[in-house]
């Protein structure tokens, strides 16, 4: 407890960086959101949670991986602080490029032949895992938290916590936007959703390459 007390502030950081990641719908949410809106609210939250559940994989494949990495080589805390604020100043550009642009979201169903929920839990969780961006944002926000002789159970904190952040949020989306009307309202706001993101991810992504630990 001791341990999760002095990381606290950098556990935080990494849990608003997932939080503010996936208030902005990309493919996965579109595809939930989509599959509530044609298929059912049943199908939508199996998605999500297939999405969740791969997530969760990406998270400790991500900080076990990194801590078998700084436990042979110190110094190699410096190269993945570096490529992580690296990929979260790209998040911020592409947040104010979206912030820019009058193009709005698109919702649309999976591609394919319909499934069962259990079909879309396979297909959500199939999609999160490959998905090459996952690893690199898992590994952006793992490196926030993680700060110079961190322990492993500052990793497992974040992974959990984010976990149960992903299920709630995507099956929020699945639930919420299961209609034409919150499709809608998340529109009128997604410049000024988009420019706030674009904002913390260049904060968040400067504060990384400036740290000492």
């Amino acid at each position: 407890m001791q341990d999760l007390a002095l990381y606290f502030p950098g556990i935080l950081l990494a849990y608003t960086a997932f939080l503010l990641a996936i208030a902005s719908p990309g493919p996965n949410i579109l595809a939930v959101i989509g599959t509530s809106m044609s298929v059912g609210r049943a199908s939508g939250i199996a998605l999500a949670l297939g999405v969740a559940s791969g997530s969760f994989t990406w998270a400790l494949l991500t900080v076990f991986g990194l801590s078998a990495i700084l436990a042979a080589y110190a110094s190699a805390l410096l190269v993945i602080k570096i490529f992580g604020g690296t990929y979260l100043l790209w998040l911020a550009y592409k947040s104010f490029k979206s912030a820019a642009s009058s193009h709005d979201i698109e919702a649309k169903e999976l591609s394919g032949e319909r499934h069962r929920p259990l079909g879309y839990f396979k297909r959500g969780y199939i999609i999160q895992m490959t998905n090459p961006k996952a690893a690199l944002a898992w590994i952006a926000i793992i490196s926030i938290g993680l700060q110079d002789g961190a322990p492993l159970s500052v990793g497992i904190a974040i992974v959990v916590g984010t976990f149960v952040m992903s299920i709630a949020i995507h099956v929020l989306y699945a639930l919420a936007f299961s209609t034409p009307v919150m499709v809608r309202i998340y529109s009128r706001s997604r410049r000024v959703i988009q420019g706030v993101l674009g904002t913390f991810f260049a904060l968040a992504g400067l504060r990384l390459l400036t740290s000492r630990s």
